[in-house]
């Protein structure tokens, strides 16, 4: 009987963390020791078998230069601490941008993409990111890239996506796995490829 209660009650504590529970934050519940970069666009408070994490992710948007060309710079960042008391620990960091751009310039996430989940029912949840950085005056395609944390360790997507420049004819589309995605859980590529699939078409906002 009490061999059947333990079982239970391990199986129990397994599904709740498949399950992840996200608590958002403002700037007040935010700890003061973590410093960030730009306008908030998620931020985000769970438990799983790391402990206490928080993740934020954020967006500078155009910045002018000193330049004669009135170029502009623009840049991303997502931050993933794991919080033990008054300790504050970085275990992964994102930071993309793109720089001296005198036309069209973006470097922004891509909207309901951020996701925290536990996808391979391990108790370490995935955190989520993907957005478009590009510099153009065209109609050409925009660098895209998923980009996955998972207890500290990075997985990315790396493509553009899908522009119609005729009734027929499209540009771009293409993205390849790094390495830490192809040896990672098959259920992992799965749900980039389904993240990617939604997102892949030139929107123009």
């Amino acid at each position: 009987m009490k061999l059947i209660r333990l079982v239970v009650f391990l199986l129990a504590a397994y599904s709740s963390f498949s399950q992840i529970k996200l608590n958002k934050l403002n700037t007040n519940s935010i700890p003061k020791g973590i410093k960030y970069i730009g306008q908030i666009k998620n931020a985000v408070q769970w438990m799983d078998s790391l402990g206490n994490n928080i993740v934020i992710t954020t967006e500078t948007g155009e910045i002018a230069t000193n330049s004669k060309d009135e170029s502009r710079d623009a840049a991303l960042y997502a931050l993933h601490y794991v919080v033990n008391g008054d300790s504050l620990n970085l275990i992964c960091k994102l930071y993309d941008f793109v720089k001296e751009c005198p036309v069209d310039i973006k470097a922004s996430y891509i909207k309901n993409t951020f996701a925290v989940t536990d996808l391979n029912k391990n108790g370490k949840a995935e955190v989520w990111l993907m957005y478009k950085t590009v510099c153009h005056g065209d109609v050409s395609p925009s660098n895209m890239k998923i980009i996955m944390f998972e207890a500290g360790k990075k997985h990315a997507v790396r493509g553009t996506n899908k522009v119609k420049v005729s009734e027929k004819d499209f540009m771009g589309g293409e993205y390849n796995f790094d390495e830490a995605f192809k040896k990672a859980p098959e259920v992992f590529r799965q749900y980039a490829n389904q993240l990617w699939a939604k997102n892949i078409m030139e929107t123009w906002e």
